[in-house]
């Protein structure tokens, strides 16, 4: 696959998801620039050539460019990452709103949605900037596991398949093959809602249950996704698939799982403030369950497992009253 070397590529983001990105590219010959907000931490990724809050222990390659400069940034760039925290998303843009995107492309790998206006990433994208064309990247895809070259497979979702075919080519290596998909709307909502369940599965590992507890939520969790995904437009397949089962079967099983590791210590009795403050990440799903609550009400969706997280993280409910609750429902068929 020839690379065109006069392509550019920007990342907007940091943490460890747009760092294994940066790495990821220049190893493929791209060029590459990497953008943060605080100035002061892209001076320490320059001068130590690792990520110490988000990736430590990983090499950031001296060709990959540590950028300061928003206009650099994005005028320099032929297409733009964007690896924000849904949670500062909105306010990250705002900084580039001056500048010209009109023949840029932009490739979302945010997983999550906006508290208050239930937006994907993708819209939010899109109302702040203006119209751009754009995709959205989703899978299972730990971080630390594509830095280090692990075998992973991902989709990019576009609403023209020619971009989403483009980008494919672009991202795509030995270790890391990309599928394309045309339902946005999907492959967003799963990669969000996902999270929600591995805080659930947390959850669970936090009480002491097995394996057993962990399926059961896995699957019954899917169900819910499908349910609320589908209300709000996306195709029912879509969720079977990468961004799907199988972000979700990731994120609820890895060790790497910021949000299953969240659920975990508030099955061992901690407070979900006292966590957050001692977390450098972002665990995306504490804010996502806010959303998928409301639209759950809203559109009066089924969704027990989301409202019982919800109800643990934001109405101090016990994490063993959210089991009973869940395990004496009325019963019923399993499809209904």
């Amino acid at each position: 696959m020839s690379i065109d070397k006069k392509m550019r590529i920007g990342i907007l983001g940091d943490g460890g998801w747009g760092t294994a990105l940066a790495i990821l590219l220049v190893k493929k010959g791209y060029a590459v620039g990497l953008w943060g907000v605080f100035p002061a931490y892209l001076e320490v990724l320059e001068k130590k050539r690792e990520n110490i809050k988000f990736l430590p222990g990983i090499r950031i390659p001296s060709a990959v460019e540590i950028i300061k400069d928003a206009k650099e940034i994005i005028e320099n760039s032929s297409i733009i990452v964007v690896a924000v925290p849904s949670k500062y998303l909105r306010e990250t843009l705002k900084k580039f709103t001056a500048f010209d995107f009109c023949n840029k492309i932009i490739l979302s790998v945010v997983k999550g949605m906006e508290i208050n206006s239930y937006l994907r990433p993708s819209e939010v994208i899109q109302d702040v900037l203006g119209k751009v064309k754009i995709g959205v990247l989703s899978g299972p895809s730990i971080a630390r596991e594509v830095a280090q070259g692990i075998p992973t497979a991902v989709v990019i979702a576009a609403r023209e398949i020619q971009l989403a075919r483009k980008l494919q080519r672009i991202f795509s290596t030995e270790n890391f093959r990309v599928y394309t998909h045309s339902d946005v709307i999907g492959v967003e909502l799963g990669g969000a809602l996902k999270n929600i369940i591995a805080l659930a599965c947390g959850i669970s590992d936090g009480l002491g249950f097995g394996t057993n507890t962990k399926s059961a939520l896995l699957n019954r969790g899917l169900l819910e996704i499908i349910r609320l995904g589908v209300t709000l437009g996306a195709q029912p397949e879509t969720f079977w698939g990468l961004s799907g089962l199988g972000d979700l079967v990731t994120t609820c099983f890895s060790p790497y799982s910021r949000n299953r590791r969240v659920g975990e210590e508030i099955g061992k009795g901690k407070k979900i403030t006292a966590i957050l403050k001692k977390m450098e990440m972002i665990a995306e799903g504490v804010f996502t369950v806010r959303a998928a609550y409301a639209l759950a009400k809203k559109y009066k969706i089924e969704m027990p497992i989301t409202e019982q997280v919800y109800k643990v993280l934001y109405e101090n409910k016990s994490p063993s009253g959210a089991v009973k609750e869940l395990m004496t429902r009325k019963l019923k068929p399993e499809f209904s």
